[in-house]
């Protein structure tokens, strides 16, 4: 199960995914859009499901993406880590899936269910009663054994498996959770059987053990990952209100007392039609595919979403710094507040992204990597750690011995300095917008990263059309806007800088 942070992750993943030749690279933007949007088609449900269908009969293959507009940004202020924790539930099957016999196993888990609440109680208070504690537990161990006669493990990863799925996964990021699977496009049906029954009979079975595993997996990827958790304190000082400042995964101090009353609660106000996106892609027709998602899922109610007001992070007035003493290698972060799309400072900043560190010819990995040996690696990245709100132009780079942090933050800034001062050249201009136009089409030439793109940007921006003329808005920006964009907000006033080293 991924975990996913920005674009340039998400662009990264769908390349990753290429599985038939590469569209024509030589092909204009405007005709490119033209023609996507031409051949998608889209259709809403009564109770407000969203459905992108794009027949592509290039292989008797279909990828299918859902989409629910819930992420991080979206957790209790008390329960970070719980859009993550769900998804990873969301696989323990439901009333008819996952069990031999429900209506008997449903008994032992409500019985389950009140010992967590008293377990959770007691292990919150102050000075709890671990003899109490150990009572419980004991009573949970043998109501657990109980239950185990009734569930069948991983029966939807089988099902899936047994039927010729691939890339069948699940990931959280801040701003959406997604669940997507390829299938022979004669097992369409079987998708809409098991995705339906997810969303309308979850059953979040094995809820104590799994709360243990998303602990491990903190303990395992962050608390012994020094450059996890320099991220991590990154982005707690570059926002200082905005919940882009917590983690996915959970704050170390929530996790154990992420609760089940409250995963349901969750799961009923976003896991709803109105905040669901369905793509398919692949070997279908268009007319089946809705007609078989209206069959499976047109029995939802519409739910209005809640009308939570999320805060906005306050305008930067002065540098932030942050350091991490650790036995690790010297790295470093830097990250500027920026608007979001579909701000047009946005779009520049992806030219900005692409000019900086789009490959080996780009500024900083040809002047800081190869000519002056001073970084070991350098990447930026544009609409970073999400992209629903406003958000970082960002920076992270490793020295290479002997130059340490404080040479390459310099060495940094002189090449921002110089973005800001001085016109892009045309041939670096043209290099930069034909890097991005064939790294976008060749997001688009797979079924899954069709699927994925289109979900992605439909759920998002509430119009997956914001694809279809990414690549004109693109051709637009001047070296003008560049070096305006640059002088605006690559400033020292509105940079956090985070430092790894040693004591």
């Amino acid at each position: 199960m991924k975990l996913l942070f920005n674009r340039r992750t998400l662009l990264k993943i769908f390349i990753g995914y290429i599985h038939v030749c590469l569209l024509c690279l030589a092909v204009a933007g405007t005709s490119f859009g033209h023609n996507l949007d031409s051949r998608v088609q889209k259709f809403t449900l009564k109770n407000g499901i969203r459905i992108l269908v794009l027949e592509r009969n290039i292989s008797p293959t279909a990828s299918f993406y859902i989409r629910h507009k819930v992420g991080a940004v979206d957790d209790g202020c008390s329960q970070t880590g719980m859009a993550h924790f769900l998804e990873h539930m969301r696989f323990k099957g439901t009333t008819s899936l996952g069990t031999n016999d429900y209506e008997k196993e449903s008994k032992i888990l409500e019985a389950i269910d009140q010992i967590i609440q008293l377990l959770d109680v007691e292990n919150a208070k102050e000075n709890p009663d671990t003899e109490r504690i150990g009572q419980l537990e004991e009573e949970l161990k043998k109501l657990s054994r109980e239950q185990e006669q009734y569930v069948i493990a991983n029966e939807i990863d089988r099902l899936y498996t047994e039927n010729g799925a691939v890339h069948m996964n699940a990931s959280t990021g801040y701003d959406l959770t997604t669940y997507h699977v390829s299938l022979p496009s004669n097992k369409m049906e079987l998708w809409a059987r098991i995705e339906s029954d997810r969303l309308l009979n979850p059953v979040f079975r094995g809820f104590m053990p799994e709360r243990k595993v998303i602990i491990e997996e903190r303990e395992q990827t962050v608390e012994s990952n020094p450059e996890r958790k320099l991220m991590e304190l990154f982005l707690a000082t570059a926002f200082t209100v905005h919940p882009y400042r917590r983690p996915i995964l959970g704050w170390k101090s929530d996790m154990p007392h992420l609760n089940k009353n409250y995963m349901k609660e969750f799961y009923r106000t976003y896991y709803v039609p109105e905040n669901t996106v369905i793509a398919v892609v692949g070997n279908v027709v268009a007319s089946d595919v809705v007609s078989l998602i209206n069959r499976y899922f047109g029995g939802m109610s519409a739910t209005p979403l809640p009308h939570v007001r999320i805060a906005d992070e306050p305008p930067q007035a002065g540098e932030r710094r942050v350091a991490l003493v650790a036995e690790a290698e010297p790295r470093l972060i830097i990250g500027y507040q920026k608007p979001t799309m579909p701000s047009n400072d946005d779009y520049v900043f992806d030219l900005i992204d692409v000019i900086l560190s789009g490959g080996r010819s780009s500024r900083l990995y040809k002047r800081l990597v190869k000519d002056k040996g001073i970084a070991s690696e350098v990447e930026t990245a544009n609409g970073f750690p999400g992209a629903r709100y406003s958000n970082l132009f960002a920076v992270f780079a490793s020295p290479k011995a002997p130059y340490k942090n404080t040479e390459l933050e310099s060495a940094l800034y002189e090449e921002i300095e110089a973005l800001k001062n001085t016109t892009v050249g045309a041939d670096e201009m043209k290099k930069a917008k034909n890097q991005i136009k064939a790294d976008f089409v060749r997001s688009l030439s797979s079924n899954s990263g069709l699927a994925g793109m289109l979900s992605y940007f439909e759920a998002l921006t509430g119009d997956y059309r914001y694809i279809t003329n990414y690549l004109d808005r693109i051709e637009k920006v001047s070296p003008e806007e560049v070096m305006k964009v640059a002088a605006t907000y690559l400033t020292s006033k509105n940079r956090t800088v985070a430092l790894l080293q040693k004591d």
